[in-house]
């Protein structure tokens, strides 16, 4: 699945200029994004733990706790994201199966990956 194609006609997406950042780790969300173009860096504790594509879904914890962000992310190139609001997030989960089921994929192999730089 990649969200970029399930949101592809949405036309109320956020810039993101090279080199701003979209939040920071230890901040309080409220919303999850999907980054529609462009390149992110995912870093934890100032250490690039992935390279974000278009299609990627950024911020999705925030979507499941009330916990501050545990990762940053900044634009390594110029972007365009996407903001969904938990109630979204909520219907989206309900009403699309493949979609509940590929963000806990995601948290998964982010999990992993910052396990294997422990």
């Amino acid at each position: 699945m990649n969200p970029a194609e399930l949101f592809r006609h949405e036309t109320e997406l956020q810039a993101l200029p090279a080199g701003q950042v979209l939040f920071k780790q230890g901040e309080q969300g409220g919303l999850m994004y999907v980054l529609m173009s462009g390149t992110a860096e995912i870093t934890v504790h100032n250490r690039v733990v992935e390279t974000a594509e278009a299609g990627t879904i950024l911020g999705e914890m925030a979507m499941i706790d009330d916990a501050p962000r545990s990762a940053t992310v900044m634009a390594k190139s110029d972007c365009k994201v996407l903001a969904i609001e938990r109630e979204r997030f909520n219907f989206l989960i309900q009403q699309t199966p493949n979609f509940a089921l590929y963000v806990m994929r995601v948290i998964a192999d982010r999990l992993r990956r910052v396990d294997a730089y422990l």
